[in-house]
């Protein structure tokens, strides 16, 4: 799962408008691996609770 969070991470750096080749693209692809980040820490949140709340 944090492998998953990495790429995620370097996806959304590389998304960013700041480099010639896509400064043309807007912060679209941004907001998308942006909100990918965001549901890929929820779920590894909600997992971690439910591993605290079963003891295990």
């Amino acid at each position: 799962m944090r492998i998953i969070l990495v790429i995620l991470l370097v996806a959304l750096v590389s998304a960013l408008p700041l480099w010639p080749f896509n400064s043309h693209w807007s912060y679209g692809p941004a907001i998308a691996m942006a909100f990918l980040v965001i549901v890929n820490l929820i779920v590894m949140a909600c997992n971690a609770i439910g591993r605290d709340r079963d003891g295990s």
